[in-house]
């Protein structure tokens, strides 16, 4: 930390106010007048309000004539001392927003054979510098920046800077400080300095795939880089890589594993946890230590520890691409995990060093917001601030092909900024599917303008996860004897129905979440909190293991026949465990991995719910994707607490089947109901299994075996 001593403080808060501090040990904090010194010009500044603080005396002050950011202002008392003008609260204003927006799209480095021209947005700096360093050079080079218009700073490099590596040095309130570029697209081994790339070196064709129509027909698989292949009987070489997506494991004691057991599970997109720079885990010894990725240090770079080399900058671009492209051939789409609503260490990263105070949010103190409980909030309602997370978005659709973001804490972000990402993504990518975490939290946003699940009828398009179905389900997550349908609760129908219906207010008594059911993501587990076999461990340790996996399985039916967009936890169709840790963030990989042991032990699981999934794609009318189609078409014949009927009627414009008949029941003895009419019903689902090619078929009743889900079907 630099400090600078000043006989007084004086800070530009508004455009043209001016905050001073004078210290009470001099003169008793005590000036009848100020003066602005800009070279050999001075204006006198008008005391509007002057308050005593004890240690200072505060003055607010008003100049005749705008002031120039950037420019190197002082401030004079009248008794002759003199200090520095300094950048305050004036950038968090609206005017300030206005006046510096620039909304051209070439922040960064842009390379060419010949010249490489840099180009940053820093604002309230008086100077800005770069330093660049060749390869294997120890001698950095540093050049000036030149000032443009909308706080600008630009220069052209001559020569071939391909493998430079480069950092800026920046001016504000007389302190130097060095920032990595938060346009880079590459860095160095843990993140030291940006490093100048050759795009066409990065260049991996791409499998065009046809627009997604509808986000309901999405089954979302979410899992982690290092979890899908670190465990010692995953068949993957590259563990813990980018690489290992693209490997083809050979088929051992445990059965099919690797990117072949996600085509066969038959999921459509696979959401991956942060692929961005973050920290927490040292590139250099990536196998030392274990995060998730929510530690965002560069959005714009891929994570170093998954790569095969992180010291090599084209390493972990190519790997990441082609990772997604070898899904994409395997028709699997990719959902990035993208943390926009806080950095890693606020006072280290670059948007505060180069423009201090500007992208995170302050409250009425003037101190940082924690409303992300991680000591800093990103103010995405400014407007440099959601141009660099759009910005960021297009990035990733064009260089990267993904196909959807998920956004961590999404309640941190601004209503406007998330319909303007949807704007861009229908632009670019018509399909792509955005989903977040649509919690109320505590930022000094105004309620209406968080992008929260209460504001969801103002973000169309946009998906939430549904809380609700997974409390109506499991039974709370935050409460651990707190049980849902599942596991044996029989006092959460009502929920249950609001579940199956994709949230839209299905029933007249109850108002719906969402306006149509492809802004429900239904879950019952992700990577946050107890898996449910954990939370069982505790809530439901009365029972055998035998009753608690039929219990998952009435859960995970339920998921994947609700409507709405069904959400897998990696592994959670074969009891995934973290041996009871609820927060594995930082835990070893054996507390994290994926264990592949599991998979082949559970194998009749793992089909029941492969089948479920085969029978949702097969059939339109469990995936509606409109609230007018689930009004007419679904009704519930029958409740009673353990057991839940609910029937799909008219759907042959859908699939095959006309009638569908779906039955889910928790209790520990098995059930007779009576069916509908007297005609023939097929039996797609009973006992965990699923038939779709060769059904059964029963008349008038059937029997509901225990903790079971059933399918009937009539053409």
């Amino acid at each position: 930390m630099i400090f600078i001593k000043r006989e007084f403080e004086a800070y530009l808060d508004e455009m043209d106010c001016i905050t001073i501090l004078l210290p009470t040990d001099r003169h008793h904090g005590e000036s009848s007048l100020f003066t602005l010194l800009l070279k050999e010009n001075q204006q006198p500044l008008h005391i509007l309000e002057k308050e005593n603080l004890g240690h200072s005396v505060k003055y607010r002050c008003k100049a005749d004539a705008p002031i120039s950011i950037g420019a190197k202002y002082k401030v004079k008392d009248e008794h002759g001392r003199k200090t520095d003008l300094q950048i305050g609260a004036v950038i968090r204003t609206a005017a300030f927003d206005e006046l510096y927006y620039y909304e051209e799209n070439d922040l960064g480095a842009a390379y060419h054979l010949g010249e490489t021209t840099f180009t940053v947005w820093a604002p309230t700096a008086t100077s800005v510098k770069i330093k660049l360093l060749a390869p294997d050079s120890q001698e950095p080079i540093h050049y000036s920046l030149i000032p443009e218009e909308k706080g600008i700073w630009r220069i052209t490099i001559q020569g071939d800077l391909e493998g430079f590596q480069y950092t800026y040095l920046v001016c504000v309130n007389l302190i130097w400080r060095e920032a990595v570029d938060p346009y880079a697209m590459a860095t160095t081994i843990n993140s030291g300095a940006g490093v100048i790339i050759n795009p066409e070196k990065v260049n991996v064709p791409k499998t065009a795939l046809p627009p997604f129509l509808s986000a309901t027909d999405a089954i979302i698989y979410e899992l982690h880089i290092r979890d899908f292949s670190s465990h010692p009987k995953s068949g993957m070489s590259q563990k813990g890589k980018y690489a290992a997506f693209t490997e083809d494991p050979p088929v051992e004691d445990v059965g099919v594993t690797g990117l072949p057991y996600i085509k066969q599970l038959g999921v459509t997109h696979v959401e991956l946890l942060p692929v961005n720079d973050f920290g927490g885990v040292d590139e250099e010894e990536p196998d030392k230590d274990y995060n998730w990725g929510y530690n965002p240090l560069f959005f714009n770079v891929p994570e170093g520890s998954y790569a095969s080399d992180p010291a090599d900058p084209y390493s972990r671009i190519l790997e990441l691409k082609n990772l997604i492209g070898k899904l994409h051939k395997e028709d699997l789409r990719v959902i990035m995990d993208v943390v926009y609503n806080h950095v890693f260490v606020r006072e280290d990263s670059s948007f505060e060093k180069i423009v201090p105070g500007y992208y995170f949010r302050h409250d009425h103190h003037g101190m940082p917001s924690n409303g992300t409980g991680v000591g800093n909030d990103i103010a995405s309602e400014r407007r440099m601030v959601q141009k660099f997370i759009l910005d960021s978005i297009r990035y990733w659709i064009i260089e990267y092909d993904v196909d959807g973001f998920r956004f961590d804490l999404m309640g941190i972000l601004d209503v406007a900024t998330m319909n303007a990402i949807k704007e861009l993504i229908d632009t670019h990518k018509p399909g792509a599917i955005l989903l977040g975490e649509g919690w109320e939290l505590n930022t000094p946003l105004p309620a209406e303008q968080k992008a929260m699940i209460m504001n969801a009828k103002k973000m169309p398009g946009l998906a939430f996860f549904n809380d609700m179905v997974r409390d109506s389900i499991k039974g709370s997550t935050f409460n651990l004897f707190d049980r849902g349908f599942s596991l044996g609760n029989t006092h959460k129908i009502q929920s249950l129905k609001q579940t199956l219906s994709g949230s839209v207010g299905l029933d007249p008594h109850f108002r719906g979440l969402f306006v149509e059911p492809t802004q429900s993501v239904n879950y019952v587990e992700s990577h946050d909190n107890h898996t449910m076999w954990d939370k069982m461990a505790i809530c439901n340790s009365h029972e055998t293991e035998e009753v608690r996996q039929r219990r998952q399985m009435l859960a995970t039916s339920i998921i994947l026949l609700s409507q709405g967009i069904p959400f897998l936890h990696a592994g959670q169709e074969f009891f995934r465990t973290k041996q009871g840790e609820e927060n594995s963030y930082k835990s070893p990989d054996t507390i994290n991995w994926i264990d592949w042991g599991r998979k082949h032990r559970f194998a009749k699981e793992v089909s029941y719910v492969q089948g479920l999934i085969a029978l949702r794609r097969s059939h339109g009318a469990f995936r509606f994707s409109t609230a007018t189609e689930i009004h007419k078409h679904l009704t519930f014949p029958q409740d009673n607490g353990h057991l839940l009927i609910f029937k799909l009627q008219d759907v042959k414009a859908y699939g095959k089947w006309n009638k569908l008949l779906v039955v889910f029941h928790n209790a520990l003895q098995p059930e007779k109901i009576a069916l509908p009419d007297d005609s023939d019903w097929e039996i797609l689902v009973k006992d965990l299994q699923v038939n779709l090619d060769a059904p059964s078929i029963i008349q008038k009743e059937i029997i509901v075996d225990p903790i079971s889900t059933i399918v009937l079907a009539q053409y």
